[in-house]
């Protein structure tokens, strides 16, 4: 089971999303697919019956896309680094990948990268291609108010998740274009998935936003407790398994029997149940099934 997923938040457009991406990445496949019922579709406003999420998988990664309407935008601030394991496999994912979107750093070679590109694809997710062994990390840009921040989230995000490390962290030096002291890169696991942190002066205007946010599944309601309290410190709640922690992320701490639950002849009655928590309680979600 991968602990952490990446919920990416579409207006209407999540099911070309998953498509199109799956038909882009090798090892991939749309996972699964759910609608909205009359109570979710009245609290969300997106029509009964229309596709509520959509589970996908890349490289081997698993994903959700979500239908949540036009109220989140993605940004820079979380974007998708690919490693490709040659220039041709790169440079082909990069024509198909960055087509009709906009590009941020052309593909090229850079002081830091034998073969690079940072752009956004047509439907505004961030993504950036670099060489290496194969997969995707999520990729966290402390800009802003989170300037200077950056290397105590990787801290704290390592010190709550348990099989947790930092494989590499490098600083802005004196005289080089970031801050000094600031990171200039970072590669951490939290729980088996590889992410990366940087920081970046200049007068941006974006942050972290619910457009991309982190699945947490846990198996007991002991972990549901554990993970909402730690992430919730300096943060705050939301509603349905929703929080944004200190720095703006927002991350869903859900049961890992949650889509199960959802999907059974009682679904629509743990649906109802849900959309009245903020932090999840597996035994109420439970009793709504009897």
């Amino acid at each position: 089971m991968q602990k952490i997923t990446p919920f990416l938040w579409f207006g209407k457009g999540a099911e070309n999303a998953a498509k199109f991406y799956t038909s882009v990445f090798p090892n991939s496949k749309v996972l699964g697919l759910k609608y909205y019922d009359e109570e979710s579709a009245n609290v969300s406003g997106m029509p009964p019956g229309s596709v509520l999420t959509v589970a996908f998988r890349l490289l081997g990664q698993d994903f959700t896309a979500l239908n949540g309407g036009p109220i989140f935008k993605f940004n820079e601030s979380l974007s998708f680094f690919v490693y490709c394991k040659t220039e041709r496999s790169l440079d082909g994912l990069f024509r198909k990948l960055s087509r009709n979107g906009k590009i941020l750093l052309p593909l090229g070679k850079y002081p830091f990268a034998k073969r690079y590109a940072f752009f956004k694809d047509k439907f505004g997710v961030a993504w950036q291609l670099i060489l290496g062994r194969p997969h995707i990390a999520p990729c966290f840009l402390f800009v802003g108010k989170n300037l200077g921040k950056g290397e105590a989230a990787v801290r704290f995000y390592t010190s709550v998740f348990k099989k947790s490390r930092i494989r590499s962290l490098l600083r802005y030096g004196k005289g080089e274009p970031g801050r000094e002291g600031t990171l200039k890169h970072c590669s951490f696991v939290l729980e088996g998935t590889e992410f990366v942190a940087m920081e970046g002066t200049g007068a941006y205007k974006f942050s972290f936003n619910e457009s991309v946010s982190f699945v947490v599944s846990c198996r007991t309601q002991t972990e549901i407790d554990y993970y909402w309290k730690k992430l919730c410190q300096g943060g705050e709640e939301s509603q349905c398994g929703w929080l944004k922690d200190r720095y703006g992320v927002s991350w869903q701490v859900v049961p890992a029997e949650l889509d199960k639950m959802l999907s059974g002849p009682k679904g629509k009655r743990v649906m109802g149940a849900l959309l009245k928590m903020k932090k999840l309680d597996i035994k109420k979600l439970k009793e709504a099934m009897k």
